[in-house]
């Protein structure tokens, strides 16, 4: 594959077009907003999503879909859950029925409970006439400012398909940024996504103080938590201790440039939801996502006692310090149940 389109032009799809990009492969990013994408043709800079990142001439930007998308042999889908769903029926018409779609987007759709990969398989077969089309995943502790550096990082790409996982990992698969496949989509999605609600609590602990144990206990307990949900969705469990799982639970919960785990410490020290959320550049995946696990959990009796206190600080007006009280004194149990 050298053709590859890319949709969506903020942190990650601008970090994963440098990345391909120093592959010598032709990279076309799309973003709909024609304001910024000539900015970022004319200064060869994201100055909105990643300042300070130099993005190479040779990429092409565009905001006309049909050109970003012209020949491409993938295309990797790189917006908000939210709008993904109305991109993949928009791009639909314009890829041939061999393309390989990646799916590099977070979460889980807010409105159908649904997970990025289902959405896209959907949407794209919906609108191209066909049953299977091929899509694959992208997942992983991978902070976009991180991989636009160049710095080590390591990934998964999963499809139900072998084939599609393998060829989805040779396309990224470089120097600075190792991908394994998978074929645990389940796994790997529904890892991506509580992921993101755990670092919001993480963050919370940190913005109240509570120091590196309670952290530790969080992610520790946030890794039951998405193992116990996995695998009741039809995931392996093996899946939550790969990178997907464990390794971007870490790399989330305690990195200064998470979003979510901002997003959490921001609500730690007091501050309104609405105003950490209008005060910041970027989508953090965590909050929608984590009324929808919620949905999914009371759904399907899953015990997810870190998730249903940040939808209560995030939705039911429960503070930070409360979440803490609650989860200490619940029943003492078996840590492994």
């Amino acid at each position: 594959m050298k053709r590859i389109a890319i949709l969506g032009a903020g942190s990650w799809g601008t970090a994963l077009a440098i990345l391909l990009a120093a592959k010598e492969l032709e990279v076309t990013v799309w973003g709909r907003d024609a304001g910024r994408m000539a900015e970022l043709r004319r200064e060869r800079q994201n100055r909105r999503y990643l300042p300070g990142v130099a993005v190479p001439d040779q990429i092409k930007v565009t905001e006309e879909l049909e050109a970003a998308l012209r020949g491409a042999e993938a295309v990797v889908f790189a917006v908000p859950a939210s709008a993904l769903a109305a991109v993949a029926v928009q791009a639909a018409p314009f890829l041939a029925p061999s393309v390989l779609a990646i799916c590099a987007t977070k979460g889980m759709d807010p409105e159908s409970l649904r997970r990025p990969s289902e959405v896209l398989t959907a949407a794209l077969g919906r609108t191209m006439g066909s049953s299977a089309p091929r899509v694959a995943v992208l997942a992983g502790p991978s902070l976009a400012r991180e991989v636009a550096r160049f710095q080590p990082t390591a990934v998964v790409a999963a499809a139900a398909n072998e084939a599609d996982a393998v060829a989805a990992r040779d396309l990224f698969h470089c120097e600075t940024f190792r991908v394994y496949s998978n074929t645990d989509v389940i796994g790997v999605e529904s890892g991506v996504a509580v992921k993101n609600v755990i670092a919001i609590a993480a963050g919370m602990g940190d913005g109240l103080g509570l120091g590196d144990n309670a952290r530790g206990a969080l992610v520790t307990r946030g890794l039951a938590e998405m193992t116990r949900f996995g695998v009741r969705l039809g995931a392996r469990a093996d899946t939550f201790y790969g990178l997907a799982g464990m390794g971007d639970l870490v790399a989330t919960c305690g990195s200064r440039l998470s979003r979510n785990r901002h997003v959490g410490e921001e609500l730690g020290r007091g501050r309104p939801l609405a105003r950490i959320l209008a005060d910041m550049v970027h989508v953090a995946e965590g909050v929608p996502t984590a009324r929808a696990v919620h949905q999914l959990a009371q759904g399907f009796a899953i015990e997810m006692p870190i998730t249903a206190q940040v939808h209560a600080v995030l939705y039911e007006g429960q503070d930070a310090r409360s979440m803490l009280g609650t989860l200490m004194s619940r029943q003492p149990k078996s840590e492994i149940s």
